[in-house]
């Protein structure tokens, strides 16, 4: 065993004095193995973002909630069907709560009524156009999860009475009030003047396309002072999610009830979830993954190619040496762990060497787009280095089996 131990050290100073002797060689030998090792971590850092980037743009939506809706969200061939479907009434929320106190084994927990339209805000000499405004109750702040980053959300007594005043998203505060508090301060909604109360803590965007910071919060009779509450209702139950399907079975079937449709007659509502949007972000992830995998293993296939070339051609420069190291007494185990561990190596120098590019392409990519989340497993880090260990030796074992094998006779022949 001590002799074995003593084998690998003396292995490796050699292994490493040729990487030395052949700087650049080496480096153009790695070459396949860095963009491998570049490639597979790049896309495994980029999924996992994905995965939190989608994570967190849902945690707006909150991961137990079912939205019943006029139109449904997946994807649809004959829209006409759902055109002629009643709008949604904010009433229908006071029903299903006045059910669920009835029945608190049920596993819906709390419905509340949300109308949303655009406005444009106004403050001064400040104007944001296209604003994503929403006229909900206070529970609003329940189901969605949020914090508040100042102020507060406003209270069952606003909601009654249909006082004018609102939440701000984080972005929309630092655009009307910038360098200053918001708490207090007034804003004009149309013909509306609103008090702003709260500001809510910075949530990024949704898939990049809607962002939660630009956003404006009211109670719903106040927005019924300013919007038409037409077809943008919808009714968010907040339920059981350990109990996901019974509540969509329970819900479909109040629902029924709550709009006195007779057994033959088909649904006139929908009911839908984030899963329906996760589904085809899913697909998508699968596809990048794929690609990426099938560019990975083309990388590190032309990466072990070279690291077995430049091995073959390693022990035919060194023929005489195998030679002289046989003749002297070398075992055929000694001069394999010598060529292994000297491809092994340059592999491994390669993986970390990708390593290195892909942590500074990581912080390129961060400075630009702050917003998008790229974390770094470190069993990201450690399969890289797993991998590039592993095409070494697999790429290096002929050559050295080759070498192994030489006749010391023939070796120190050998011109």
């Amino acid at each position: 065993m001590k002799r074995f131990f003593h084998e690998i050290i003396e292995s490796i100073r050699i292994a490493f004095a040729q990487i030395r002797a052949n700087k650049m060689r080496s480096l153009l030998t790695a070459l396949g193995v860095i963009i491998g090792i570049v490639s597979v971590t790049l896309m495994s850092t980029a999924l996992s973002g994905i995965g939190v980037f989608v994570d967190n743009s849902f945690s707006g939506f909150g991961d137990d909630v079912l939205y019943v809706t006029k139109w449904p969200w997946r994807q649809v061939d004959d829209w006409s069907i759902y055109r002629s479907r009643p709008a949604m009434k904010p009433e229908y929320a006071q029903q299903i709560n006045d059910w669920i106190h009835t029945r608190p084994d049920n596993p819906l927990r709390l419905a509340v009524p949300t109308a949303t339209s655009m406005s444009t805000v106004i403050r001064g000499n400040y104007q944001l156009n296209s604003i994503y405004t929403i006229g909900s109750t206070d529970d609003l702040a329940t189901i969605s999860k949020s914090d508040m980053q100042t102020g507060r959300f406003f209270n069952p007594i606003e909601t009654r009475n249909g006082t004018n005043v609102i939440v701000i998203g984080f972005d929309v505060a630092d655009a009307l009030f910038p360098n200053e508090d918001p708490d207090g301060k007034t804003v004009r909604i149309g013909t509306q003047t609103y008090t702003v109360v709260g500001v809510a803590a910075r949530q990024g965007s949704f898939l990049g396309l809607f962002s939660w910071d630009s956003m404006v919060i009211m109670p719903l009779n106040a927005f019924r002072h300013n919007f038409w509450v037409g077809d943008n209702v919808d009714i968010r139950v907040q339920v059981d999610k350990t109990r996901m399907a019974d509540a969509r079975d329970e819900l479909t079937g109040l629902m029924r009830r709550i709009r006195r449709l007779s057994p033959e007659r088909n649904d006139n509502f929908e009911i839908n979830e984030t899963n329906i949007i996760r589904e085809p972000l899913a697909q998508m992830e699968s596809r990048i993954a794929f690609a990426g995998l099938f560019i990975t293993g083309l990388a590190l296939f032309v990466g072990a190619i070279g690291i077995m070339n430049i091995t073959f051609v390693s022990v035919r420069e060194r023929t005489r040496e195998i030679g002289t190291r046989k003749a002297i007494g070398a075992r055929r185990r000694t001069i394999l762990l010598q060529f292994l561990i000297e491809a092994a190596s340059i592999s491994v120098m390669g993986g970390l060497i990708g390593l290195g590019l892909m942590l500074g392409i990581r912080a390129l990519l961060t400075h630009a787009v702050p917003a998008f989340p790229l974390p770094v497993s470190v069993w990201v880090i450690f399969w890289a280095l797993v991998i590039s260990f592993a095409v070494g030796v697999l790429s290096g074992f002929l050559p050295a089996l080759r070498a192994s094998k030489l006749d010391p006779v023939e070796a120190l022949r050998y011109e």
